[in-house]
């Protein structure tokens, strides 16, 4: 029995099946999970990759002769093995000859010819082509011939004492041959397959897949067109009856293909792992095949579960800073660049003050004109799915962002604990401490806070939540800070595409006018004006001085004085007079040589 190593098929052998000599096993060209287990008295056949594994019958015509190669009591030498035919050499010079059916392969004998030799080798040159290669030894001449011998199988088949039927398969092709596909998350794929009858044949088309447990499919047979009168046609049996001679009936085969994960139809147990991008073998071929059909192989193709690389992610710019007048895109593309103050970054990105400014040059091929945001409003970018150069939808997964340059100066809305979270949810500074660089936060790494298995308590619930999209409605606020941010954008939902959906895109932030200046800012502010007030002062008396203005406040200031002069003789009566007002009765003020005056 085999045994597995990924999941789920680790969790379960195949089925046993017997053998009793060193075994070799072929890998099908062009097919996979089909394999062919030989020795010299057994071939044995499976389908899907040793799960199942069976023993190729040897018949003449519709009957059985043996179920088995041992029981034919051949030595098997060699086989060849193409897409669609198999066929044995043995030592008994026997040449045998069948197909790989979906139903229980069979072979033929079709010669019994001296063929055999130790040398022999046997291969496939065409569809129905059979090269029998015998090497021949010159004892003059180191080099060798070739017996050469051409067997057309098709020719053979046709003799009547192999009572094989005629093939009833007119035509069988698909436009996704020779093609590999992708199917990415939450996406499908529809491919069509066309089938033609022999007029008056039934025919059962199998539409299968190597790896059921990460592909699954639907597959619709019906037939199509109408009848000479125009009626449509809804019996095959019946409709292929009366175009007996004409034109055989188109019989189309529409498969629909999604992630096993999202069909909704299996066990949880029973899928490979959804963080896995696997790959699979789309195959339709005809379950009533018979041998004669030797021309006719099944159509097959790759599928990839995995990522899409036309997919890629697009931030909505529908309001630029050039749009609104703030900047101009000409003076972006002319070699621009920005001024990033000291105590808004890091470039190591622990969000601590730099010692210096840093100029930062602005990309406009690549990150064109900015998006125009006010700071004063929580905000959160509006991510575009885009496949090639059509859109897809707006993206609602998990994301995070980080500034290249280190600036610092916003913050999160949320933080863990009121984004609901269950336990410690990573941010950019564990993300940085593990991997030590930035930028590697990505769905391969992301663990959510949200996950009910993960065994990790909420230790810090005040911290950032830095994740946005998803379930929570996190933003972003930043601070009085007016200037361009280049974010690098990373969609870490592990659920939503194999794809690493990750681009760089900037904003402008505007609005944010100076802080309101304290008491001491007043203060200081006064005090500074006082200095400059003094000093424009004394710089400027003595030229208005010269001026005849300024000669006319000369003299007014020399009068004032002299008044001032005059004035001072009576300062020491007023200042007696006064001491002495409260012991004298009001209106009557003694004089200095003892009498009184009136005022």
């Amino acid at each position: 029995m085999f045994k597995y190593s990924d999941h789920p098929l680790n969790r379960s052998l195949g089925l046993s099946f017997d053998y009793n000599g060193t075994l070799d096993i072929l890998i099908v060209p062009g097919q996979r999970g089909i394999l062919l287990l030989w020795f010299e008295h057994s071939l044995l056949f499976s389908h899907n990759a040793g799960q199942l594994v069976d023993t190729v019958r040897v018949k003449k015509g519709d009957q059985t002769l043996f179920s088995s190669m041992s029981e034919a009591s051949v030595t098997i030498h060699n086989i060849a093995v193409n897409e669609n035919e198999l066929a044995v050499i043995t030592r008994e010079d026997n040449l045998y000859y069948g197909n790989l059916g979906v139903l229980p392969s069979s072979i033929i004998k079709i010669a019994d010819q001296p063929i055999w030799s130790e040398e022999v080798a046997l291969m496939f040159m065409s569809p129905g082509i059979v090269e029998i290669l015998t090497p021949l030894q010159d004892a003059a001449f180191p080099a060798f011939d070739f017996q050469k011998c051409h067997v057309n199988i098709q020719a053979i088949l046709m003799d009547p004492e192999f009572h094989i039927g005629r093939c009833t398969i007119e035509f069988l092709t698909g436009e996704f041959i020779h093609r590999m596909y992708s199917i990415d998350m939450n996406s499908q794929l529809e491919l069509t397959a066309l089938l033609i009858p022999q007029p008056g044949a039934s025919l059962v088309p199998l539409v299968m897949v190597s790896n059921p447990h990460s592909l699954g499919f639907q597959a619709t047979f019906y037939e199509s067109g109408h009848t000479l009168d125009g009626n449509t046609k809804y019996n095959l049996h019946k409709e292929l009856k009366n175009f007996q001679g004409t034109q055989p009936l188109a019989l189309p085969v529409d498969i629909y293909l999604k992630q096993q994960q999202h069909w909704g139809r299996t066990d949880p147990n029973f899928t490979s792992s959804l963080k896995r991008a696997t790959i699979s073998t789309l195959t339709v071929d005809i379950a009533n095949k018979e041998i004669s059909c030797v021309d006719v192989k099944p159509l097959s193709t790759l599928i990839s579960v995995g990522c899409d690389l036309d997919k890629k992610i697009v931030i909505q710019n529908k309001i630029s800073a050039c749009s609104k007048g703030v900047l101009e895109a000409l003076t972006l593309q002319d070699n621009y660049s920005f001024i990033i103050e000291k105590q808004f970054y890091d470039p190591s990105f622990q969000g601590q003050p730099s010692s210096e400014d840093l100029r930062v040059p602005y990309s406009y091929k690549q990150l064109g004109c900015p998006l125009l945001v006010y700071y004063d409003t929580p905000w959160k970018p509006v991510v575009e799915l885009w496949r090639k150069d059509t859109f897809q939808e707006i993206v609602e997964a998990e994301y995070v962002l980080l500034e290249v340059n280190g600036q610092f100066s916003y913050r999160y809305s949320l933080t863990a604990e009121s984004a609901l979270c269950t336990s410690q949810p990573q941010n950019w500074t564990t993300m940085i401490k593990e991997f030590g660089v930035p930028f590697l936060w990505n769905r391969e790494n992301y663990v959510s806070c949200h996950d009910p298995n993960r065994n990790a308590t909420l230790r810090w619930p005040d911290v950032q939540y830095q994740i946005l999209g998803g379930r929570t409605a996190n933003q972003i606020i930043f601070s009085h800070n007016n200037g361009i941010y280049i974010f690098y954008i990373s969609i870490v939902d592990p659920n939503y595409s194999y794809c690493k959906l990750e681009t760089l895109f900037s904003i402008y932030v505007y609005g944010a006018f100076p802080i309101p200046l304290g008491f001491a800012g007043i203060i200081m502010l006064l005090l500074i004006s006082s200095i400059l007030g003094s000093v424009w002062v004394a710089y400027m008396t003595p030229k208005l001085l010269r001026t005849r203005r300024g000669h006319r406040i000369r003299r007014s200031v020399v009068q004032l004085c002299g008044r001032c002069k005059t004035a001072r003789g009576c300062f020491p009566f007023s200042a007696s007079a006064t001491a002495r007002v409260g012991t004298e009765p009001p209106g009557h003020h003694p004089t200095p040589q003892g009498g009184r005056a009136e005022h």
